[in-house]
């Protein structure tokens, strides 16, 4: 009779302890089917259905005492890794030494024990592979006496590809090219893959660019259906488009944007009455043009959003609606979803009501235009803008009593520096910038939150299906040790338990503002945060200290607020008391999906932001291999054991100073204290302003390393403000930059 792997299964299951293998062997015949029986239980433990425990003993995954988790595994530059539980729970460290066949993204199973470091963690090691992460890897092809290598773009994967002779196309040493797997790691064989696709040379602009689309499986090239779809999408509004819409084409009415945008899916329009204001927001129909289940529809939601890099876009939706009829262009007619608020001194929204609509808008405005008006006060931009510039000034009244009511709420703004890439007309990066982030754009932010909210409620209040975009409380563990952390440089957080108040992280970061510690103490609290995402339930907005919050005004590049538009429409079907079966039926499908479509969202959205990262951090480091050997000011903005991670004050790049390099002492870390100690009483702490000469930059690495020239107390004034976007002219891109409001 020949032995399977259920009989097996059967036997594990049936008893209360793990099995040793000579347990097996004896229930199963004996020696002759030791082989047989061998080559069965590997195959099941590969898979995931046993797990093998200490002294060669089975049982199944997650019986009493195996400690088997299943989670993807997150693979450090170094090696060592952790585990995300599929079930919920806190991550479990993998030692370097425990990674086994596994490369990062992988699903696994792990066998656990307590972590010999204490304090009840968990420590694992990978038994099993389960899921491949990825069957294709891009990175560099390198030739040797042993023959081809890849060597793998993301330096988190650990190891090289081989590549026999006859797998290698037509590439060359040194290019880049994508690879599909042919065989993974096995007893310390390295994987193997053959050439699929030769993208070119890694200096080339444009290959960066299809390295990062080839990375992270960005889909950038819409479908020849998709596209004849777009095409058949009439260019201008139709009579027929009016029906059932309110009118505000006599409207003044107002798009403003970055100077180099080209799909405008916002405009607002503003109106005091008496002490009040009333202020519309009126956000690009696109589920008008786009309708469920369509390949428009299908692609969008493949994507999830559009993905921003320094010199161009990749769009969720194809250039003919996005550029085109959905985009709020000025001085045509479109089709728009308006959410009309009206506002007291206070700041307070005490009516509101959402509605189909068709705007004309009167101009496109820029951020440096409307700051300029409402800012400066420039006599010629007031001029050039006569008609506009009351309501503009009415509406920066506003925007600083919205303001004010957030901060009173308890709502969070880190207001960090992000970083802007000057592409020059080679493709090259000229300079790396402070992105401005002026009261123009915080005029706009302001409204369309108010929007978001406005939205949110009005749905939730009819108890319909909704997609909420949510943040929950930070990490407790996190923000007792960065309480404890931030203690020594004279502030305090007040905790509530294990959760905290929005209004005391606001607090903090208030008191903070202007002194050496402000970043410091801005970083720390965004690492306690968690990831803000999308989902069915509502858990609140904790960063934005909002009950019910959701995202309604980007539907163009972003599919959540397309879903929110149409539950929008329905809903407003449903509140005349006249939903067709139709429109029931739709809410029931869409329903149905929204679990489903929230965790899709949020994926797409994480991998969207990482691509963006990836490529940002590529330009520093090019930008940066032209200046080895010249020196920098910086300050000391992170502490760890083997260095100090220095940010430069007149380009937007940070790098490692790394404590071999110290030469003048030797040092010991205080990780309490977030710093180095030197024997002779020398200490780098975060926020102390620095001196550092560039000396190696390592792209494959992602790592700019430096030597520390000088080095000043901790006490010093504010570093000196960086150049920011207006020191630069930059070339036009398509699309538009994500607003800040884009990642709440």
């Amino acid at each position: 009779m020949q032995l399977s792997k259920k009989e097996i299964l059967d036997l594990v299951a049936h008893e209360e302890q793990a099995l040793h293998f000579a347990s097996l062997l004896r229930a199963f015949g004996g020696r002759h089917i030791k082989n047989e029986l061998k080559r069965l239980v590997d195959d099941l433990i590969s898979t995931g259905e046993l797990v093998r425990l200490r002294g060669n003993r089975y049982s199944l995954p997650n019986a009493e005492g195996s400690g088997s988790v299943h989670g993807t595994i997150s693979v450090h530059r170094d090696g060592y890794g952790f585990v995300t539980p599929e079930g919920g729970g806190d991550d479990v460290f993998v030692p370097a030494k425990a990674v086994g066949g596994s490369l990062h993204g992988d699903k696994v199973s792990l066998r656990t024990e307590k972590s010999r470091m204490g304090r009840g963690k968990l420590e694992g090691r990978v038994v099993a592979v389960l899921v491949r992460a990825n069957s294709r890897v891009v990175g560099r092809l390198e030739e040797s006496r042993r023959g081809a290598i890849l060597v793998p773009e993301d330096i988190r994967i650990g190891t090289f590809f081989a590549i026999p002779a006859k797998a290698k196309a037509n590439a060359v040493d040194g290019q880049q090219v994508v690879i599909e797997v042919t065989s993974w790691p096995v007893g310390g064989r390295p994987p193997e893959g053959k050439v699929i696709e030769v993208l070119g040379w890694p200096d080339d602009p444009q290959v960066e660019v299809q390295t990062i689309i080839r990375r992270f499986d960005l889909p950038h090239r819409f479908e020849p259906a998709t596209l004849a779809e777009a095409e058949a999408v009439p260019a201008q509004v139709g009579k027929d488009d009016l029906k059932g819409r309110v009118d505000l084409r006599k409207l003044p009415t107002v798009t403003i944007d970055g100077e180099t945008a080209k799909d405008f899916d916002d405009a607002i329009s503003l109106r005091p009455e008496g002490d009040n204001w009333r202020l519309w927001v009126s956000i690009a129909d696109v589920s008008h043009y786009v309708k469920p289940g369509s390949q428009l529809d299908q692609e969008a939601y493949l994507r999830g959003t559009s993905v921003y890099f320094p010199d161009r876009c990749i769009p969720m939706l194809p250039e003919r609606l996005s550029n085109g009829i959905c985009s709020l262009n000025p001085r045509v007619d479109r089709l728009t979803m308006t959410a009309e608020m009206l506002f007291n001194k206070a700041g307070q929204m005490v009516e509101s009501r959402c509605y189909p609509s068709v705007i004309n808008s009167d101009a496109r405005l820029t951020y440096t235009l409307v700051k300029q008006v409402i800012v400066d006060g420039d006599e010629k931009a007031l001029g050039d803008q006569r008609p506009l510039a009351p309501m503009l000034l009415q509406m920066k009244e506003l925007a600083l009593v919205l303001m004010a009511m957030r901060r009173t709420r308890g709502s969070i703004d880190f207001d960090l520096p992000e970083p802007e890439i000057i592409i020059g007309l080679t493709g090259q990066t000229e300079a790396i910038i402070k992105s401005e982030r002026n009261l123009a754009h915080q005029l706009i932010e302001e409204f369309m939150l108010a929007a978001n909210e406005a939205v949110a409620r009005l749905v939730t209040e009819q108890q319909l299906p909704f997609i909420y975009r949510i943040h929950e409380q930070p990490d407790p563990a996190r923000l007792a040790d960065f309480r404890d952390f931030i203690l020594p440089f004279g502030f305090s957080l007040e905790l509530q338990g294990d959760k905290v108040a929005p209004s005391a992280l606001q607090q903090l970061i208030a008191e903070a503002e202007g002194k050496p510690e402000e970043r410091m103490v801005n970083y720390g609290l965004l690492r306690c945060m968690k990831q803000a995402r999308y989902a069915a339930i509502n858990l609140g907005h904790f960063g934005l200290a909002s009950s019910c919050y959701t995202h309604f005004t980007s539907p163009i590049r972003r599919y959540p607020d397309l879903i929110v538009h149409r539950l929008l429409r329905l809903a407003l079907a449903h509140a005349e008391g006249n939903p067709s079966k139709q429109q029931q039926r739709e809410l029931d499908r869409i329903g149905a999906t929204l679990t489903e479509a929230a965790e899709h969202t949020s994926k797409r959205e994480r991998v969207a932001m990482e691509a963006e990262r990836d490529i940002v951090e590529l330009k520093k480091l090019q930008f940066m291999q032209g200046r080895i050997g010249q020196e920098f000011d910086g300050f000391i903005a992170g502490v760890a054991g083997f260095g100090c991670f220095i940010e430069l004050t007149e380009v937007f790049v940070e790098g490692l100073v790394h404590v071999s390099t110290l030469a003048d002492d030797l040092y010991r870390f205080e990780e309490k204290d977030h710093a180095l100690v030197g024997r002779r009483g020398k200490v780098l702490r975060i926020g102390d302003p620095v001196r550092v000469r560039v000396v190696a930059v390592n792209p494959q690495a992602r790592r700019i390393e430096f030597v520390l020239v000088s080095h000043a107390p901790a006490r010093h004034d504010a570093p000196k403000p960086r150049p920011t976007t207006e020191d630069y002219p930059r070339l036009p891109i398509r699309g538009k930059r994500p607003k800040l409001i884009g990642r709440r």
